[in-house]
């Protein structure tokens, strides 16, 4: 049946009947939509990760002018220069994650490890560039745990820094604490039998051994420490994680040490690089010292303090020690790396990467040594400053 269209009452109900037609429609199409996105392959869906990816490198500008044409109070929080974004260029981005005025973005794209380029290395060591940062592997946790044979020198086992004379001291104060989040990270030449760097683990042979001799330097120089002996790899194990969630695991026993212990000022997370011989050893005066590198987290929003102690340090190795430190490295963010390294969890936090896979421990023990003499020194220097 055809209603006539010269009666206002047909039209009324003409214009009813498109609306609710309409209304159906598109309630149907948002119920396909839902049902498309709640059952589609987990591999396929948006994550908020993708969602961080897409919009990690944009202005902060655009989200403000953004929110600012909702609220006007949002545009008070932009310097008083600032321009309007170029809309075109921020959704192409946001499309294709080519900045249209850097091609770079472009490059590093298509180019495999051409995107290191993007950082800026904030200290250079002697030797250190883009092609030789610190490498992250993130081995199999089954093949971490695996038992293997490891060989230590029993003197070496033993040995310990000379003690310093006249030093001054915190007393019953532990102002440094020391930790591993990767605990297992071995060393080749004690591993009879393996030559792969990323299989360089060991439950009992490994990078807490360093932390130790570290610890050990600092009581040397009147500097009280707490050497916390965390096993990462065992929360990992009983609690199901992978690997590359080391960080996650030893955030929670950090903070509740933190808690306990009101008089830490520094804290020191200890790693071994996975790069080779040639960039992680320096020959001082006919003998071999593992290589030291400060790493940055860049997701850390306060990474400036971190930064800035780091930087010092690195200056007063450089001066005494010339060439054994690999400098102040970039700021480690994105896919592929924690980002944070819990440096978030306080202030003058510090991440350090002591030697590689090709180091000995005695070689390491010897840097050990040098970074705790550095370490004390600025640190009685800090302290004569703000006693003054």
């Amino acid at each position: 049946m055809k209603l006539p269209n010269n009666n206002p009452n047909n039209k009324n109900i003409l214009d009813i009947l498109k609306r609710s037609t309409l209304y159906i429609f598109s309630i149907l199409f948002l119920f396909i939509i839902i049902g498309i996105f709640t059952t589609i392959s987990p591999a396929l869906r948006l994550s908020s990760n993708t969602l961080t990816n897409w919009t990690n490198e944009i202005e902060s500008s655009t989200f403000m002018y953004l929110l600012g044409m909702e609220n006007r109070a949002f545009m008070e929080g932009l310097p008083p220069d600032a321009s309007i974004p170029n809309v075109s260029s921020t959704i192409f981005q946001i499309a294709t994650s080519i900045k249209p005025d850097d091609p770079r973005s472009l490059l590093g794209n298509e180019l495999p490890g051409f995107s290191i380029f993007d950082s800026e290395i904030f200290i250079a060591g002697e030797g250190t560039n883009y092609t030789n940062l610190p490498v992250e592997s993130s081995p199999p946790l089954e093949e971490v745990l695996k038992d293997r044979e490891a060989i230590v020198d029993e003197e070496l086992e033993i040995s310990e820094p000379e003690e310093p004379i006249d030093t001054p001291s915190t007393g019953d104060k532990k102002v440094v604490f020391i930790y591993n989040t990767h605990n297992y990270e071995s060393f080749l030449p004690h591993l009879p039998g393996v030559t792969d760097p990323n299989l360089a683990q060991h439950s009992k042979v490994n990078i807490s051994k360093v932390s130790e001799r570290f610890s050990n330097a600092l009581d040397k120089y009147g500097i009280g420490n707490i050497l916390d002996k965390t096993d990462t790899m065992k929360i990992l194990d009983e609690n199901n994680m992978e690997y590359w969630q080391s960080y996650e695991a030893i955030r929670g026993p950090v903070q509740e040490a933190f808690k306990s212990n009101k008089d830490v000022q520094y804290v020191f997370d200890f790693h071994r690089d996975g790069v080779r011989r040639d960039v992680t050893t320096k020959v001082i005066n006919g003998e071999s010292y593992a290589k030291i590198a400060f790493v940055i987290g860049g997701e850390n929003k306060d990474y400036e303090k971190n930064l800035e102690i780091a930087s010092k340090l690195w200056k007063i190795m450089e001066e005494k020690y010339p060439g054994l430190s690999r400098g102040v490295l970039p700021p480690k963010k994105g896919v592929g790396t924690n980002g944070l390294f819990n440096q978030d969890l306080h202030e003058n936090a510090l991440t350090v990467e002591i030697g590689g896979v090709d180091n000995t421990l005695d070689e390491l023990y010897r840097s050990a040594d040098i970074l705790a003499e550095v370490f004390s020194e600025y640190y009685w220097d800090a302290e004569k400053v703000s006693t003054e």
